[in-house]
């Protein structure tokens, strides 16, 4: 029901910085929010950063606070993650993740991109 793109993710050096891209589409759907999860096999998916499409508010979470950037184009549904200041324990795959309604359905659902990998390594 939800198409996604995702982009930028890589390998990068501890204190560098990487841009993730993700651009969602879907029809007949209204796009509430959208963000970044991270997972580490065998650990739960975490939040990193999400962005009402709307109103733009912006919720992080603590260990990413102040280095990590998110911004949304909503014409096109897209978000983006500027990474900065970047250290290993930032290793995961990224995963795109959107909240929204489909048509007149009275909740909304969450749906999540194929995901991405982001290593931070001398």
């Amino acid at each position: 029901q939800v198409q996604f793109v995702e982009s930028g993710g890589g390998l990068v050096q501890p204190g560098g910085s990487l841009r993730l891209s993700c651009t969602a589409s879907a029809s007949d759907f209204t796009f509430v929010t959208m963000g970044w999860y991270r997972q580490v096999s065998g650990n739960q998916r975490e939040l990193v950063a999400t962005i009402n499409m709307n109103t733009e508010a912006t919720d992080y979470a603590d260990a990413v606070k102040g280095r990590f950037t998110i911004s949304r184009d909503n014409f096109r549904h897209r978000v983006y993650l500027q990474m900065n200041r970047m250290k290993p324990e930032d290793t995961a795959i990224y995963y795109c993740y959107v909240q929204g309604r489909l048509g007149y359905a009275a909740f909304r659902d969450d749906y999540w991109g194929q995901g991405t990998q982001v290593t931070v390594s001398p």
